[in-house]
């Protein structure tokens, strides 16, 4: 026992023991050098006397103890040879006043102190002069930076990030000398950063996720003065940043610079004035503009990032001489041109190459083999084709994740990759190829496989088996494999997150064996028959499930209501039959999308639907559904109004499902064929955008009910070839946000409603085949559709039809008032006497001239005289008006020649 009292460290952490349990450490009070506590007791232990009798301790660890009840600043005085204290996540709050001892304490030497997630600290505390080094992140601290942190001189290490600081930087920071790594990120902080010019011996500063707002070049330049000499690492990504990339060279001992995810709008340097020790230069998610210029100054990069910007133009070939490059990551820019050997000729260390969707040309002689071996390579969208990319034959045996996907490949895979085995590939993505063939065995190859990728090309032949352990998302759709309904069964008998096999060749029934599926299984668009095998109903955790486009017969399994957590459910043109039951608007309470049209569906509308108000697209249409339309739709919340998850990505799963599978997100776009605007197209990417009631081609009767027009945000409703009688409801207006409507191939009576009129987003509206009457409301939107549209409804009238309504005929202008009557009366007496005097005046006038001119010769001899002298005097003068214009056009001829 007496040994034991030279104990120099002890380790009880995560044992979740009270305070009091700790007495017996006194014993070592004089070898006792290194204590961990961290994570036991809780606000029921409070007393922590022990303490003061371990006067040998240099390292104590007291995080995670909630609600700490002690007086931290005084612990130094206490253990006067304290080095480290932490203090994370123990709720503390400051106790004391500012006279505190431990101010002038000497013998103290406090090199750490981490106080991660305590209470709002109160900055009238003075600070210990001997620390070296503070941590105060993950906290509550609010306004601006105390001067009590800025006037600690001896400190090297401030942490200070992850609270909610504001205001500017403060000048005092220019009085820490002594600072080398200075946090202050995730915090408010606004204002320049010429408060640490003159801090010649900052090492690395953080200054991420603020508000810092103001052009790049102005706030470099506030940088000025000996820190551009001692500077490392400058971090100043998630800012407001904007403006180009100023010359970043003159920061002569800068390893590391972050600006990604600012707002920067400019453009690269187009050539670096000096030689950098510059090793990371990330630039990526900005509005960068130009073309990846010279960086041959930049040679000891190791990483470079310039991914999702605007770049444009060529890629320089000053690439190719950044030897210790191992990380080029240009992707999601819109660079275009060539690049060749000379872009890769001395990256031998190069092992993550990431040109993603860009128009880039990646062009080699047949026999190049890259000295580098990399371990990720992402070329989706990439000219590599049509031959298969033979360079990749001396990376096989490396890589980890492999994406050429929509790289213009038309060529079969070549048999060296699947000869060569790959313990390594996580990912491989061959999809929107033109690649064909037969694929190989999987199951025991490639065994850490994750993510395999082979859509959109031109595979044939049976489905290949895969890893049962490991693989996760499976994308084989729009393919030409074949085979027996069995396939899915076959592929592994491990856990799948994803199985895509639509737009394929697959036939027959599907053994009872669907259940290795957790969030998406679709088999849309090949030749399965049969029943929907009941073992559906086992994948509890399903989001989405397309068997569209078969010839699956039959009810719907009673089991498929247990997979309550799903999204999407398009069940749409097979050949199912049966009423639709009303356990779906009961069991899947998150259901977003629900297709049933083109099947055999008898029966009524089940109320129960509307229970499902999570629904965007509700599509019933083209079955053998009768009754009368539910008054209960107005409870679809989705299609009534906004919601506070309207704007989250769960809202959105429709449009795409992000899944966690290996540590990466994969994300999965749901597609699906709607009717509406008077044409049925395939949505993906805007699917979860419409919001759309398609109950057309049943038999349902009865009439519209007038709380449809409650569903405020619906952008298509589609009623057509029903039976519906009665009016179209008089609220219909409502529903500004209408796009599409038909309601053609009814019994609906009554006229159309003058609300009709407000529906100013309508672009595609069918009335026609009803028994409508009356003038169709005059509007810009109605009188703007084809005559068709409102055909077949024998009384109705009004453009644009033909048929004009009664007291249409006529364009009498409608009957003076009693008081101007007489004013009208007077002067149509007037104009009818002024008229009869113009002609009589002017019979009188024509017939005395004439009559004369007949009768006497000698008027008749002077009046052609005249005629005759007048018409020799104009000649006269027409022609010596243009001698004249001759004389003076020649006059200027020639004196242009002169």
């Amino acid at each position: 026992m007496n040994s034991s009292k030279f104990l120099a460290v002890i380790d009880l952490s995560n044992n979740y023991l009270v305070s009091s349990t700790f007495n017996w450490l006194s014993n070592f009070s004089n070898s006792l050098v290194d204590l961990d506590v961290s994570g036991n007791w809780d606000n029921s232990s409070k007393n922590l006397d022990w303490l003061s009798y371990l006067f040998s301790l240099e390292h104590l660890d007291l995080s995670r103890n909630k609600n700490l009840s002690i007086d931290w600043l005084q612990l130094p005085n206490r253990l006067p040879r304290l080095h480290e204290l932490l203090f994370s996540s123990c709720s503390l709050s400051i106790i004391g006043s500012p006279s505190l001892s431990l101010v002038n304490s000497s013998k103290s030497l406090l090199s750490l102190i981490s106080l991660s997630t305590i209470f709002p600290l109160q900055y009238s505390i003075g600070w210990p002069t001997s620390v070296s080094a503070l941590l105060i992140s993950f906290n509550h601290l609010q306004g601006s930076i105390p001067d009590a942190f800025t006037n600690m001189t001896s400190l090297r290490t401030l942490d200070l990030s992850c609270n909610q600081l504001q205001g500017s930087n403060p000048e005092a920071f220019a009085n820490m000398i002594s600072l080398r790594t200075l946090h202050l990120s995730s915090n408010q902080l606004q204002g320049d950063l010429s408060s640490f010019g003159q801090m010649c011996s900052l090492n690395k500063l953080y200054i991420s996720e603020n508000s810092l707002t103001g052009e790049l070049s102005r706030l470099f330049q506030d940088l000025h003065g000996c820190v551009e000499n001692s500077l490392e690492i400058l971090q100043l990504d998630e800012n407001q940043l904007h403006g180009s990339v100023p010359d970043i060279t003159r920061f002569t001992s800068m390893r590391e610079l972050v600006l990604s995810r600012n707002q920067l709008n400019g453009s690269l340097p187009k050539r670096f004035s000096q030689r950098s020790k510059l090793v990371l230069l990330y630039l990526d998610d900005n509005q960068l503009t130009g073309s990846v210029t010279d960086v041959t100054m930049l040679s000891s990069l190791r990483e470079l990032v310039i991914a999702n910007n605007r770049l444009d133009g060529n890629v320089s070939e000053s690439i190719g001489g950044l030897s210790q490059l191992e990380k080029l990551d240009v992707g999601r820019n819109s660079l275009q041109g060539v690049m060749s050997e000379a872009h890769f000729s001395n990256l031998s260390k190069l092992t993550v190459l990431d040109l993603t969707d860009n128009s880039l040309a990646l062009k080699f002689e047949s026999n190049w083999a890259p000295t580098f071996q990399l371990d990720d390579i992402f070329l989706s969208s990439c000219n590599l084709g049509p031959p298969f990319p033979q360079w990749l034959r001396n990376q096989i045996n490396n890589f980890i994740k492999l994406d050429i996907s929509g790289s213009g490949i038309s060529d079969t895979i070549p048999n060296w990759f699947w000869n060569l085995s790959n313990s390594k590939l996580q990912l491989l993505n061959l999809s929107h190829n033109r690649m064909c063939g037969i694929f190989p065995d999987f199951s025991s190859k490639y065994s850490n496989l994750l993510h395999i990728d082979l859509s959109f090309n031109q595979f044939e032949g049976r489905l290949p088996l895969f890893s049962s352990d490991t693989t996760s998302t499976l994308f084989l759709s729009n393919n030409k494999f074949s085979g027996p309904a069995s396939c899915p069964c076959n592929i592994g008998s491990g856990i799948l997150k994803v199985l895509d096999l639509s737009n394929n060749l697959l036939r027959g029934w599907i053994p009872d064996c669907l259940m290795n599926f957790t969030s998406v299984l679709n088999l849309a668009s090949n030749n399965f028959s049969g029943k929907i095998p009941s073992s559906i109903g086992s994948m509890v955790y399903l989001k989405t499930l397309s068997l569209h486009n078969n010839s699956f017969v039959g009810e719907l399994p009673l089991s498929l209501r247990n997979c309550t957590s799903l999204l999407f459910l398009d069940l749409s043109s097979n050949k199912l039959r049966g009423e639709i039951p009303g356990w779906i608007g009961e069991s899947m309470p998150s259901l977003e999308v629900l297709s049933l049209h083109s099947n055999g569906f008898n029966g009524s509308i089940p109320p129960n639907l509307c229970h499902l108000s999570n629904i965007l697209i509700l599509d019933l249409s083209l079955n053998n559904i009768s009754g009368i339309i539910p008054k209960c739709l107005n409870n679809l919340t989705s299609l009534v109004q906004k919601t506070e998850s309207e704007y989250s990505f769960a809202n959105y799963a429709v449009l795409s499902l992000y899944l966690i599978a290996g540590g990466d997100t994969v994300a999965y776009q749901n597609k699906m064929r709607v009717g509406w605007k008077g044409r049925e197209d395939e949505y993906g990417n805007t699917l979860g955008l419409l919001r759309i009631i398609d109950f057309a081609r049943n038999k349902l009767t009865g009439e519209i009910p007038e709380e449809i027009t409650g569903l405020l945000l619906l952008l298509a409703l589609n009623l057509s070839g029903n039976n519906l009688s009665g009016e179209i409801p008089q609220k219909i207006g409502q529903l500004k946000q209408l796009e599409s409507l038909d309601l053609s191939g009814n019994q609906l009576s009554g006229v159309i409603p003058i609300t009709m009129a407000d529906l100013n987003f309508l672009a595609f509206l069918n009335l026609s085949n009803n028994h409508l009457s009356g003038r169709i409301p005059s509007s810009t939107q109605l009188q703007g559709f084809n005559a068709s549209q409102f055909t077949g409804n024998l009384a109705l009238c009004g453009k644009p039809l033909l048929q004009k309504c009664p007291g249409d005929e006529t364009n009498q202008s409608p009957p003076a008032n009693d008081d101007n009557r007489g004013k009208e009366v007077v002067a149509d007496e007037f104009m009818k006497w002024f008229c009869t005097a113009m002609g009589i005046g002017f019979s009188v006038f024509f017939w005395g001239v004439s009559g004369a001119l007949l009768l006497k010769r000698s008027w008749r001899h002077a009046y052609f005289l005249f005629l005759d002298e007048s018409w020799d005097w104009l000649y006269v003068k027409v022609a010596v008006r243009k001698a004249r214009i001759q004389r003076e056009f020649q006059r200027l001829q020639e004196h242009v020649l002169a």
